[in-house]
Formats: C-alpha cells, structure tokens, sequence
C-alpha cells in the first residue's frame, strides 16, 4: 500500500517534529481516496452522483507503535472517514445511542476520527485496547462480503440491520485481543458504556459487551459473534441482541464466503431480523470478480423482506491504485421499500444501481 521509502520519510519526519525519535518507535500515515459515479434506479425516483467510497471506505489516519521492552509495547491508532466527493468528514458517536449523533459531534464539517480512536498495551498474551472501533460482532459482517460493505453492492444484512447504533462500531469500550498466534484461534471480547448519568431513567442505555472468537487454518476460515446492547424498553426500543456465524473457504483463486446473522430487538413487542449471504471472490489476472446472493427480512408488521444480487469487478492498475464496477438489483416484498443509490421505489418494487469509480491507498 505503500513504499519503504515514504513509510520512513513519513515516519522520521513526523517523529522529528515530536521531539526526537527512537529507533524502537514507528509512526504511519495512511488512507484511502475512493470517488465514484453512483447511478440508483426506482419506481419512483432514480438519481445519478458522484459519490465517495464505491470499492473501499475513503479515510485517512496516523498509527504508531514504541517498544517498551520486555515483549510489551505501547500503540496507538487514529483513523476518520471522509466523503471524497465533497471533502467533508464522517460522524461519529460519542455515546452509542442516537442523542450521541447530533450535529455538536457529528463531524460533518470536519474531520472526526470515527473509524477508530484507540489505544493500547500490546504483549505476548495479547493486547488491551480501549476507545472506539469495531464492535466485535461486527466483523463477520464485514468479512463475509466480497463489498467489504461499501457501495452499491453491500450485502443486505448490512443494509437492513436491526443492530441500531452499536451495529458497527463501539465508543467507549476496553477490550482484550488474542494474540496472532494461538494454533489458529483468534478472537476478541469489550466491554462499552454509555456513560448515562446513574439517576437517569435510561442510564443504562448504551452499554454492552460483545465476543467474537474463531478458528483459521488452510483454506478454512470460520467464527461466531454474538454481542447485547442495553436499551429501556418501550414500543419501540428495548436491549438488542445480535448474533452471527462466517465461513470462508479459500480454494484456488476463488474465496467462498456465507454468513448467516440474527437481530432481536427486545421492545415491547418484540422484534428479529434474519439475514444470509452467499457470496465470492475471484482473483483474475490484474483483477478480482466479487459476486453475493444476500438478504435480510423482519417479523415485524407485515415482514418486509429484501432480496439482493450484486456482482462486480475491480482491475488493479498498480499496487495501490484500481479502477471497479458494480452492478446491484434488489426485489422487495412484505411492504420493504429498499431503494439503491439514493433512488426511491414503492412497496413491493424492485431496484437497480450502479458504481464506476477509481481508488487510491496510500
């Protein structure tokens, strides 16, 4: 993704500026430019724009790392979004419900880390890390889809999660990481807080734990993932469970990827999303195809349900610059309106979309 040559320049230079480096230490700029020509139709409404962030996430961020001695060392990881085609930044959350996602903290003049904002004591039985990242029963949704949940392909489950504001990522957690090499098994338990006042009805609200533990070895990949969120029940609300399985199996040029994932939302009248993906990658020449079957429906009211076919393809112009394509259509029933791209289609209507865009890692 990058040089020797500029990591070092990048890494002297900016450890210069600090006050002096040692040789133990590391520091690192990275990112990714990512803009697109995003094209959704409806029965409604279709809509054509330039877009950010059809193939990968467009970010930017700082991490480092020191060597503290005797197998322990200190790091640190700064990472925020940001939407290429206008040059604003992304939201973020500062407490995991929605009052932590006003405009005073949403970021969208500037940037805001929200991607990650971490720190963390690294040794040979594993690393304790605290701030905002991934939530850790999020990750199975990540790793199942060959759209790494960005664009117009995204799978469904992500699309339609029921997950709430603590589907993706986590403010305010301390966790505990495996380390890399355990026989195989990897894997991750937080612990988050929603910093609620301790005399407030939802004070609770928030807070939660989640785990995710798994086993690679060969062409096998497979782990599970569960985490609850606490919210006070009421018509609509209520603690939210959710749970998933992955599977990778990597044969020849091709990785095979399913994921299969659960939502119970714990209101009043309780609510669950179901969800799968069927999906792969493959590696061709300078290029990769992806292609997934995705959907995901909810028992509630009249059981919306969304069905999804998304196929793609990336060429890699050099290690880090690609040109990609993606084409997605969607058929609804139960009531579901799910529209692409930012087009809008009626009840029961179907939905087609489309990417063309360039990336950029550095």
């Amino acid at each position: 993704m990058r040089t020797a040559t500029t990591r070092a320049s990048i890494a002297s230079g900016l450890l210069a500026l600090a006050g002096g480096a040692a040789a133990q230490s590391s520091l690192t700029l990275f990112g990714v430019v990512d803009t697109t020509i995003a094209h959704g139709s409806g029965s409604i409404a279709s809509r054509t724009q330039l877009a950010s962030s059809g193939n990968q996430t467009s970010r930017i961020g700082l991490r480092g790392v020191e060597d503290l001695g005797g197998g322990l060392s200190a790091g640190f990881w700064l990472e925020g979004a940001l939407t290429t085609d206008d040059g604003q930044g992304s939201a973020s959350n500062s407490n995991n419900q929605p009052s932590g996602t006003g405009p005073a903290v949403a970021g969208r003049q500037g940037l805001a880390f929200g991607r990650r904002s971490t720190i963390s004591l690294i040794a040979p039985w594993g690393e304790i890390r605290a701030g905002r990242d991934y939530v850790a029963h999020y990750r199975n949704r990540l790793e199942v889809d060959p759209f790494q949940n960005v664009g117009v392909g995204t799978i469904q489950p992500q699309v339609g999660s029921l997950g709430g504001t603590t589907s993706t990522r986590v403010s305010n957690f301390v966790g505990y990481y495996l380390p890399p090499d355990v026989g195989g098994i990897f894997g991750f338990a937080q612990y988050y807080l929603g910093e609620n006042a301790s005399d407030s009805a939802g004070k609770d609200d928030g807070s939660g734990a989640s785990v995710r533990l798994g086993y690679a070895a060969g062409p096998w990949n497979v782990s599970v993932a569960t985490g609850r969120t606490r919210f006070a029940r009421t018509a609509t609300t209520g603690d939210i469970q959710s749970s998933n399985l992955g599977l990778q199996y990597r044969v020849g040029p091709a990785n095979l990827l399913f994921g299969y994932f659960v939502d119970k939302v714990d209101s009043a009248t309780p609510v669950t999303g179901r969800g799968a993906s069927l999906g792969t990658t493959i590696a061709v020449g300078a290029g990769e195809i992806k292609a997934a079957l995705s959907n995901y429906r909810s028992d509630a009211g009249t059981r919306p349900e969304t069905k999804k076919l998304s196929l793609g393809y990336v060429h890699n112009l050099s290690k880090r610059t690609a040109v990609y394509t993606t084409y997605a259509r969607l058929r609804n029933s139960g009531g579901a309106t799910t529209a692409l791209n930012g087009s809008t289609t009626g009840p029961d209507r179907s939905s087609s979309g489309w990417d063309l865009g360039v990336r950029h890692n550095f």
